[in-house]
């Protein structure tokens, strides 16, 4: 089969020629139906090397994948050949307290996971190929009734990290509540839509793009808000002089850290997703009473699950421009220089 592999830290990944895996004992083949092309694959091409974390390259890219089942291992029940699946990107060891219950990105055991803080497409093979093995059936999770993998690959981490932020924080949220999205890329203009389908929040988004905003808008927003000197004044004119009951930072830079601690109300939460590498400074005046400030990383299987219906109910659809295996490259590209709307989508 046909992988696009990073070979190397520091490199661009290269398409070559993979034996196509067979499944041992518990294990799951998926035929990769899609395998979405997500920020932090640019990250590990551009900046990361070793030491940077606890597995290197060779491994084949695509930690956001949908396909069928192609075959099941000795001992696998509940699934059949044929059947449309999402894969459940992070791997843990499936043994600590925190994977029992479907939390693996949080697992405190990392020394016994397939690989430590990682899974497929990070440190394992993933998706961006023909077949992806799945070491443990319990990452296979059955698509609902009208969700196409196609559609389903992104939701495994475009949509389920900014559900996971949100749904930490469903208690802020009620009516007369406001949240704000900073960041309308691939993950931000999904979480508009999330809010908009489980909340009761007016939403307002943030970026420094025109077209950004305009697919906020698209997506639901009920205002956009262009990034720069006076976007927090504008917020907090917004809500009253309140400020926000959830700030979203899917950036994370100095800049976008210091706009949500501005712009936040007493007794509100921050949640920062990007992996920007910017700094909060936080003390005993820098920021509103009882806010909040926690980093997030993915979210669980039960929530996936959660995530997987509202993608088949209509309710949570991330703008997706397709790809071939041949033209991956071409989407990272694009990623890159900021040309690329939404989310970039790789079918073999």
């Amino acid at each position: 089969m046909r992988a696009l592999r990073l070979q190397e830290w520091k490199s661009e990944p290269q398409l070559v020629e993979m034996p196509e895996p067979t499944p041992g004992p518990g294990q799951v083949v998926v035929r990769i139906g899609a395998a979405g092309a997500c920020h932090s694959d640019l990250h590990l091409m551009d900046e990361f090397e070793p030491g940077s974390v606890p597995w290197n390259p060779p491994f084949t890219l695509g930690h956001e994948n949908a396909g069928w089942v192609h075959a099941l291992g000795a001992g696998v029940t509940g699934l059949e050949v044929g059947q449309p699946v999402a894969v459940y990107g992070p791997w843990g060891c499936g043994t600590c307290a925190r994977c029992r219950v479907g939390v693996d990105p949080y697992c405190e055991n990392p020394a016994g996971a397939p690989v430590p803080g990682g899974g497929g497409g990070l440190g394992l093979d993933g998706g961006m190929a023909e077949y992806e093995l799945v070491p443990h059936s319990r990452h296979v999770v059955p698509l609902p009734a009208g969700l196409e993998p196609v559609d389903a690959a992104p939701l495994t981490d475009a949509g389920l990290t900014p559900y996971h932020a949100i749904r930490r924080s469903w208690h802020r949220l009620a009516p007369g509540s406001t949240a704000v999205a900073i960041g309308i890329g691939g993950l931000g203009h999904v979480a508009v839509q999330i809010l908009k389908a489980t909340s009761a929040a007016r939403v307002i988004a943030v970026d420094t793009r025109a077209d950004a905003l305009a697919l906020a808008q698209e997506c639901g927003a009920d205002l956009t808000v262009m990034s720069g000197e006076t976007a927090a004044e504008e917020i907090r004119q917004a809500t009253g002089g309140r400020g926000a009951d959830l700030v979203l930072d899917f950036v994370g830079v100095d800049a976008t850290l210091r706009l949500g601690a501005a712009v936040a109300r007493s007794v509100s939460d921050l949640a920062i997703v990007g992996i920007g590498g910017g700094t909060l400074p936080v003390s005993y005046f820098s920021v509103p009473y009882e806010m909040s400030v926690a980093t997030t990383y993915w979210g669980s299987r039960p929530e996936l699950i959660e995530v997987l219906d509202l993608g088949a109910r209509g309710l949570v659809r991330p703008k997706t421009t397709r790809f071939t295996l041949d033209d991956a490259l071409t989407a990272y590209r694009k990623m890159r220089d900021g040309s690329l709307e939404g989310r970039a989508v790789i079918v073999p």
